[in-house]
């Protein structure tokens, strides 16, 4: 597709640069940007009767203007990428509030009409060397940014990543400050704690250092390896390794394994002693797949990561991550793609996942079990007047002895429109 002046402007105007088509020429010739409106209701039911708030409900809507410029000329290429967002409130009524969809209003304890900000990042290149500093998103085994809200997660710091080697990538970062995905506002880094995690902290609950290295490593076509390195200051240490096969098992089919292993430790402010195994076994056929899988918890804590992300665990779905101190989990999961049939576009996923074992910390206690239920059915226009508008429900059951009952709805409705 042609770029527009119009685009090109749009583009521009955004990362604070002027149209000179005599000097940058990739610059602007290698750029993108999209424009993504989310629609975003969200109902999650506490059960149990005694809760303080029987449930949280919230509508929301959010725009994500996402650009990406090209690299100036030259040994080094210069550019700059910036993520700008804006959401505002539909309904949130007394006393529903706390659904992470908007920023909490301190004063009145619901939630702020607005939210608003610019995230933006220098970025350099050398060969396949590229060097990021500013406001960035992360996605490893090591750490990844959050988007199962209205608006994404986004971090302060700077990361490297190279691919100078073919099929390795490497890559490292130092991270000071996390804007979440319902904040207007930067602050100091958080570990995920909690009773049943069995994570302590003395003194400060926040830190303003985390720093990883590591990387991935495609060892043949069908076989991939990762390791990462974390350090959360003065919290948690931990190597996290990831073994991923995809075995062509006929014409059609394949049989996907992925393994997990992750030990942490203590880093002087915290209790954190923890082995994370996973394995998830998925077998795929004619639009079919079924998934098996199995996360265990060893040590004297749950599984150790950065507060508010998405951690690295084959049994972290819609609700439960299954990381409590001791805890043994298993998941059977079933996904369809209907554009085996001809309905391109749309699909669905089921799955149910079960946890024991869990220990409560308390006296005279028994082991603490849950299980958690999850269905998603959705449907992205392929062509026409909607094309790239996507309409997606999210149902989810939550059941356990030792944490509240959870029955939650999400509906989200986005359309994405590419502006370059």
């Amino acid at each position: 597709m042609r770029k527009t002046s119009l685009a090109l402007a749009v583009t521009a105007s955004t990362l604070g640069l002027s149209l000179s088509q005599t000097a940058h020429a990739e610059f602007l010739k290698d750029s993108t940007a999209t424009l993504e409106a989310r629609n975003f209701y969200f109902n999650r039911d506490f059960r149990d009767s005694g809760a303080p708030q029987s449930k949280s409900e919230e509508w929301a809507q959010g725009f994500i203007l996402r650009a990406n410029s090209g690299y100036t000329d030259g040994t080094v290429g210069f550019g700059v990428d910036a993520i700008g967002t804006f959401g505002f409130k539909l309904d949130s009524g007394d006393g529903t509030a706390g659904s992470g969809l908007l920023v909490p209003d301190r004063s009145s304890g619901g939630s702020q009409d607005t939210s608003s900000g610019l995230a933006v990042a220098g970025k350099a290149k050398i060969s396949k060397t590229v060097l990021k500093i500013g406001s960035l998103q992360y996605k490893n085994q090591a750490i990844a940014s959050s988007d199962g809200r209205l608006l994404p997660q986004v971090f302060s710091g700077g990361q490297l990543v190279s691919q100078e080697i073919e099929g390795l990538t490497l890559d490292a970062a130092h991270i000071r400050e996390v804007n979440n995905r319902n904040s207007n506002d930067y602050e100091d880094i958080t570990v995920t704690s909690g009773k049943t995690r069995g994570i302590a902290v003395t003194g400060s609950g926040t830190t303003d250092s985390f720093d990883y290295i590591g990387g991935t490593y495609k060892v043949t076509k069908e076989l991939t390896a990762g390791y990462y390195y974390s350090n959360l200051e003065d919290f948690y240490k931990q190597n996290s390794f990831n073994l991923v096969h995809v075995w062509p098992v006929a014409e059609g089919q394949t049989l996907k394994t992925d393994v997990r292993y992750a030990h942490s430790t203590d880093d002087g402010r915290s209790t954190i002693d923890n082995d994370a195994y996973g394995i998830m076994t998925t077998y795929s056929v004619s639009g079919h797949s079924f998934g098996l899988g199995y996360q265990s918890m060893t040590g004297d804590s749950g599984f150790a990561y950065v507060g508010n992300t998405d951690p690295f665990l084959v049994n972290y779905v819609q609700i439960s991550d299954f990381a409590n101190k001791d805890e043994k989990s298993w998941q059977a999961r079933y996904d369809y793609n209907f554009a085996s049939i001809g309905i391109p576009g749309l699909t669905f996923m089921t799955r149910y996942l079960n946890g024991d074992n869990v220990d409560l910390a308390t006296a005279n206690a028994s082991e603490g079990k849950e299980w958690e239920r999850d269905t998603e059915l959705m449907y992205v226009f392929q062509e026409g007047a909607l094309k790239n508008l996507g309409v997606r429900w999210r149902n989810a059951t939550v059941r356990s002895n030792f944490a509240k009952d959870i029955d939650e709805n999400r509906l989200i409705v986005s359309y994405t429109l590419p502006l370059l």
